[in-house]
């Protein structure tokens, strides 16, 4: 199974349609996002444009969550406070969007990665892609989708079967 993981897209409508269109053309069966959507109508955009299923998980600058949590509802998405773990396709994932500061966040990240509990531990919250293994676990953050902090915008597409990810530059 194929899965779009995408993170801190801060409204960026231009670069939620390409990652859609990304997802889209590679035939991902689920969309993964990890934090700061940021405004609801970017989730009815995401609900236009993706043929995917999704699930979201809130943002430190995911303000207005109970509208987020209706449009989501209403597109048939889940939504969920941090962190949350899904299995999926026979592989437990970790979902978290971060904690506080970068060094805690990779702190944080890198221990729950060592605990050997998850087959991936996903993130976002640093704009900074991470594509790498501690023992048997997947730690990814496909960077931001948002794109103007560090200026590289990106995605994931990770595959559940061997629990690889490459990250996609849109």
């Amino acid at each position: 199974m194929l899965v779009g993981v995408m993170s801190d897209s801060h409204d960026n409508m231009h670069n939620v349609e390409r990652s859609a269109e990304l997802f889209n053309s590679e035939g991902v069966e689920l969309v993964i996002h990890l934090g700061d959507v940021i405004a609801p109508f970017i989730v009815r955009r995401m609900a236009e444009w993706l043929k995917a299923r999704a699930v979201i998980v809130y943002g430190n600058n995911d303000g207005e969550k109970r509208l987020l949590r209706a449009v989501a509802e209403k597109a048939g998405y889940a939504i969920h406070e941090p962190p949350i773990t899904l299995e999926i396709a026979g592989r437990k994932l970790l979902l978290t969007h971060g904690f506080g500061s970068k060094e805690n966040t990779l702190t944080i990240v890198e221990a729950l990665a060592a605990s050997g509990r998850f087959d991936a531990v996903l993130y976002g919250h640093t704009h900074q892609a991470d594509n790498r293994s501690i023992g048997n676990t997947l730690i990814l953050n496909p960077g931001e989708t948002y794109g103007y902090l560090y200026g590289k915008p990106s995605v994931a597409l990770l595959d559940l079967e061997s629990v690889k990810a490459r990250v996609v530059k849109l």
